[in-house]
């Protein structure tokens, strides 16, 4: 996103350093798609985290994009902003939600037309769900115990139940390189490399001047911008002596600037509670049916249409667990099929899932390198379900998923429920199946935070010519899924460089 937007002007000169591959593999591009990226590794960091001793010592399997588009070429497609309460609760000058949103009018190419919400003739395309009978009924149950229909998540309310909109474009993804990188790499003013990954950064005393690769150092006439999200970041950040002093030290690299880099990692925790379906009408059935399959893949061949077009979420309910909660603390997602592992085999009975993940988590985790080798995954330690508050939403957030599917008329699909199943009902029965069955959302944010590592023009602190645009930079997790938000972040942050190239 930010090659394209940053080579607009043609007296920029932009290198782009990618350490996967071009997104060229077929399954990038089909919407489902998603469930065979998980295992891809050559596509996929596939990162695990540190064994957790919040959920029993568990390590938490962490798919990440190591691909043009970075995670989101591989990530679920659902397209959600947050709440404004999150971005003005930032505290960071000039990044209130009022900032932002013409950011996200200009990123967008919204399929439903503009409005004071949503803009058209953007790079991100944002398209509309077909309908399914499972669906319309989870939206009809939430709505029947008081959760207000609402047809735009991203308009002047997030609450409520109703589709998700997803990045998608007659039945393909659209991700930041197709949407944004495609278009600038025919200009003369970009390079892109791929299959490189960047092993270090060079200063010249407390400047910025180039990074290195395993072969070649490239020199930075203006600045170095990391992009490597949430995790590569602070890697990258920390290999070249910017972290905390204890951390470089005890690893013997040089201490550059003694900063809070890695620290405070947020993320959606979420669970997912399997239903037995008395109708052959999931996906679960279509996939079990070698003539259903066949007319899968007719349907997305010949018309782009069909169950291969949906997203990671289908249907959904942003609500409050409790009366005296202001605003939507949890997120419900709901998809007409189940399976016991993401990306693996689905069920052999008729089932669908309704899943549950904490909008505004309270705990803090971290990313930290192991050793000076680039090539070493860092350690992640999330840290999930830390706080009191956390425990309870969580908790309160399955208790009322069970509510809806078992309101009429989505309780007239349900023969059995299977996870966590029908015995488990205490509060303290719920919350060891949250903490046995729970994982990751995919949403890593906040580990090169603005306020502590970065300021509000995303400059390194106490460092000349560098900078990180990433999903890092954000003070907390929005409520929601996170790439429009990091890509609205990346329009603003494009227009900074732009500014201060100019001075």
């Amino acid at each position: 996103m930010l090659a394209n937007r940053l080579t607009e002007d043609p007296r920029t000169r932009v290198l782009l350093i990618e350490a996967g591959p071009r997104d060229k593999h077929f399954w990038i591009h089909v919407p489902l798609g998603y469930g065979k990226l998980f295992a891809r590794t050559d596509v996929n960091w596939a990162y695990q985290s540190e064994p957790e001793p919040t959920l029993g010592g568990r390590r938490i399997f962490t798919p990440r994009g190591k691909v043009l588009g970075g995670s989101s070429s591989i990530n679920g497609l659902v397209y959600i902003r947050g709440q404004p309460e999150d971005y003005d609760g930032w505290g960071i000058p000039g990044w209130r939600f009022a900032d932002l949103l013409p950011y996200f009018k200009k990123s967008e190419n919204q399929a439903r037309g503009p409005d004071q919400w949503h803009g058209v003739g953007g790079p991100l395309e944002v398209g509309d769900l077909e309908r399914h009978e499972l669906c319309d009924a989870f939206i009809e149950a939430a709505a029947a115990l008081g959760i207000p229909r609402n047809p735009d998540f991203n308009g002047a309310s997030q609450e409520g139940t109703g589709y998700y909109q997803a990045t998608t474009c007659r039945g393909r993804r659209c991700s930041t390189a197709t949407g944004y990188l495609r278009q600038a790499e025919k200009r003369p003013n970009l390079r892109v490399l791929v299959n490189t990954l960047v092993t270090g950064i060079t200063f010249d005393g407390r400047r910025a001047t180039a990074v290195r690769t395993a072969t070649e150092t490239f020199t930075a006439r203006r600045e170095v911008i990391l992009a490597g999200g949430a995790f590569n970041s602070p890697q990258l950040l920390q290999l070249a002596g910017i972290g905390p002093a204890g951390l470089l030290q005890r690893l013997g690299i040089a201490v550059i600037a003694d900063l809070p880099v890695g620290e405070g990692l947020q993320d959606h925790y979420y669970a997912r509670t399997f239903w037995r379906c008395c109708k052959p009408v999931t996906l679960n059935d279509d996939m079990a049916s070698w003539l259903r399959r066949a007319r899968i893949g007719a349907q997305y061949l010949l018309r782009r249409q069909g169950p291969l077009t949906i997203a990671a979420g289908y249907a959904a309910a942003f609500a409050r667990t409790r009366p005296a909660r202001t605003r939507p603390d949890v997120q419900l997602y709901f998809i007409n099929f189940s399976t016991a592992k993401r990306g693996g085999v689905l069920h052999a009975f008729s089932g669908f899932t309704c899943s549950v993940s904490q909008l505004r988590v309270e705990s803090r985790g971290n990313v930290m390198i192991r050793s000076a080798d680039p090539a070493e995954p860092p350690a992640i330690r999330y840290i999930y379900l830390a706080t009191e508050n956390d425990r309870r939403v969580m908790v309160d957030g399955v208790k009322l998923a069970r509510r809806i599917v078992n309101t009429p008329p989505l309780r007239d699909y349900v023969s059995a429920e299977e996870l966590p199943g029908a015995t488990m009902q205490s509060d303290e029965e719920l919350l060891a199946f949250v903490r046995e069955y729970g994982e990751t959302v995919f949403h890593p944010t906040s580990t090169c935070s603005m306020g502590s590592v970065v300021d509000e023009r995303l400059r390194v602190k106490g460092i000349g010519g560098l900078r990180v645009i990433d999903a890092s930079v954000m003070p907390a997790v929005p409520s929601g899924n996170i790439n429009a938000a990091v890509i609205a972040v990346a329009e603003k942050a494009a227009d900074l460089v732009k500014q201060d190239a100019s001075l």
